[in-house]
């Protein structure tokens, strides 16, 4: 993880082959020998800068299915829209930017015999084997093998390899870039590379590390390949990562100058990113789970808000809820929190509900119907407060405008800076939540999955406090001097040690106990990541059914089989030069393109879920692990 920043002053770049740039000098009529070489190191930090599928398309457009599909998140009830689905747009095809600079530099070192710099081409490979990951599986067979070659001799219309060739050509991919990374001849400008800063042994355990994501996705079509991958990950001489300072954590930049790169994004994602599930949020609660605090916002409820519902006789029409961790003195004022006391008691998520459902109807209007039941009026000022918790959007972005809630005719209480965005993308938590399941499953790991699993809980909630605190979101650190009995959201001493010891968090029970807790604290550690939520949601059917710690609803009102699995596919033009090769790679997958079901009519719902893509094909039903 990089920590130290640095000022990046990118010159134009030439990013074309060798071949093409001869093509301008001659356009040009000048000598190559006159025209400065391009330097392999600003074309691996232009490819550390591109790199990214966490943008605002993805915020905009995945996420919110992913967790409606998944019961992890919900912007309202249910109803049948949320099982609508739009034509396949994937988000995740920078990959192909990854390659196309790992070959730039590859014919580079080819030409000028500079194989002392192919640890800059490794550096692009590992960016792009990561994101290759991620667009297989969303969309399946993906052009990788001869992806990205046009320019050197290759083919304009590359095949598509199969997810299963995908993964075996990444796993060797990565283990020759382990190879460059551990050789003592490379030579690395440290500044040009913003992610690790020169470290190449870090570099090394990255892209060891990204083998897991795979190993995990391979499980259910062929678990000893994947007991074998993550095998060589812990006995590699690579390392893997294991602790905060090793994660893949970065930001591009911390200067304006960077635009929207510094922030990830200039586009609000206020009222897309959704609202907390109640499920979600009543487990977190439940198991002392700090990282609660850094995913969702409080909600409009501090002492002074509630004591002003007192005051103009409102608090009868608080939710129950809420009136049921407040604690009224002898006069009706407000005492103190009750319950877990702040800041947990500012957590509350919507309701699974299906709006169809009559019985219901009385709860989803405790939430839903607040524009007059929670606005209060106080002279000519008025204000609506929210009692439920949204995503933390400052963990998306840096752009992001914060107010304080506060009575009517009270104080205004802001927060307006912008802060260079800190993104999570690979953490000693996540690896150790892999290594736990691999050794539950029967992988033969050096360690124990409980010892795993605790590390793995313990760095996920340190990693989310470090991002939380670098993104300088609302109340970390924080009260606003405004009412006396807020409390701060950052991670406090002994903290995690209470959190291991819930009952909904302790590595106890029986063997599929554990799992469902392993695959549980997986989710919770996937909250700000959608992708990885999804598809674990997606492999191992937690949320369960009927679970006691954070049950999946199954609705009445809808087949689990009508719950999309994967987005659908559009039949490709007949003007396009990849129509039959695209077709084709389609009817090998089994897939109908052209299968919409927006709109609803759940049946042709089914399509997007029987029709799976190759690594979800032996996986069990939502909602209902093997």
């Amino acid at each position: 993880m990089k920590t130290n920043k640095i000022f990046l002053v990118l010159a134009a770049i030439c990013v074309l082959g060798l071949s093409a740039c001869r093509e301008q000098f001659a356009e040009m009529n000048q000598s190559p020998s006159a025209v400065t070489n391009p330097d392999p190191s600003y074309m691996a930090t232009r490819c550390q800068l591109l790199f990214e599928f966490n943008d605002y398309t993805y915020w905009f457009y995945n996420q919110a299915l992913y967790n409606r599909w998944a019961q992890m998140g919900t912007s309202g009830s249910y109803s049948e829209g949320s099982y609508a689905v739009g034509t396949a747009v994937n988000w995740q095809t920078n990959y192909i930017t990854m390659l196309n600079y790992r070959n730039d530099i590859d014919n580079y070192i080819a030409a000028f015999d500079a194989n002392e710099q192919k640890a800059y081409s490794a550096m692009c490979g590992v960016l792009a084997a990561f994101q290759a990951i991620y667009c297989s599986d969303i969309m399946g067979d993906i052009q990788y093998s001869e992806a990205s070659q046009y320019k050197y001799g290759g083919t304009l219309t590359p095949k598509y390899d199969s997810v299963e060739d995908v993964y075996n050509i990444l796993v060797d991919e990565l283990d020759g870039y382990i190879a460059t990374f551990q050789d003592p001849t490379q030579v690395v400008v440290a500044k040009q590379d913003i992610i690790f800063n020169g470290n190449l042994q870090k570099w090394a355990k990255l892209a060891n590390t990204i083998k897991l994501k795979i190993a995990v996705r391979l499980y259910n079509n062929n678990a000893d390949k994947a007991k074998q991958i993550a095998q060589s990950v812990v006995s590699s001489t690579a390392g893997y990562i294991d602790s905060l300072e090793d994660a893949f954590i970065f930001h591009k930049a911390d200067a304006t100058t960077g635009g929207d790169l510094a922030y990830q994004t200039g586009n609000s994602l206020s009222g897309w990113m959704g609202g907390a599930s109640g499920n979600v949020i009543a487990f977190m609660r439940n198991s002392l789970d700090p990282r609660l605090r850094f995913f969702y916002t409080k909600n409009s409820f501090n002492s002074k808000i509630v004591q002003c519902f007192i005051d103009n006789n409102m608090y009868e029409s608080l939710p129950g809820y809420i009136k049921d961790v407040v604690v009224l003195d002898d006069e009706g004022n407000f005492k103190e929190w009750g319950g877990p006391g702040e800041p947990w008691v500012r957590y509350f998520g919507h309701p699974i509900v299906f709006n169809g459902s009559a019985e219901y109807k009385a709860l989803i209007g405790e939430y839903y119907e607040y524009a007059d039941r929670y606005k209060v009026s106080v002279g000519d000022a008025n204000k609506t407060y929210g009692i439920y918790s949204d995503f933390q959007e400052e963990m998306v972005r840096g752009r992001v405008d914060f107010g304080l809630p506060t009575v009517p005719g009270g104080p205004v209480i802001s927060d307006t800076e912008d802060v260079p965005w800190w993104g999570m993308y690979l953490g000693a938590g996540e690896t150790n939540l892999y290594l736990a399941e691999m050794a539950q499953l029967g992988a033969a790991l050096p360690k124990s999955a409980e010892a795993y699993y605790n590390r793995g809980v313990e760095l996920s909630v340190t990693e989310w406090d470090y991002i939380a605190g670098k993104n300088k979101i609302p109340y970390y650190k924080n009260t606003y001097n405004y009412d006396p009995n807020e409390v701060s959201i950052e991670l406090k001493d002994g903290e995690i040690a209470a959190m291991l010891a819930t009952d909904a968090v302790k590595f106890t029970g029986s063997n599929s106990d554990k799992l469902e807790k392993i695959y549980l604290q997986q989710l919770m550690n996937f909250s700000m990541m959608p992708n990885d939520m999804f598809v674990t949601a997606r492999r191992s059917g937690y949320p369960k059914i009927g679970s006691t710690l954070l049950p999946f609803v199954n609705f009445k009102e809808i087949s689990l089989t009508a719950i999309p699995r994967r987005f659908e596919f559009a039949t490709p033009l007949i003007t396009d030069v990849m129509h039959d090769i695209r077709l084709e790679s389609l009817q090998k997958q089994g897939l109908t393109p052209g299968t919409a079901q927006s709109g609803m009519g759940f049946g042709s719902g089914s399509v997007l879920n029987t029709e799976r893509l190759w690594q979800d094909k032996n996986a069990p039903q939502w909602g209902s692990p093997k």
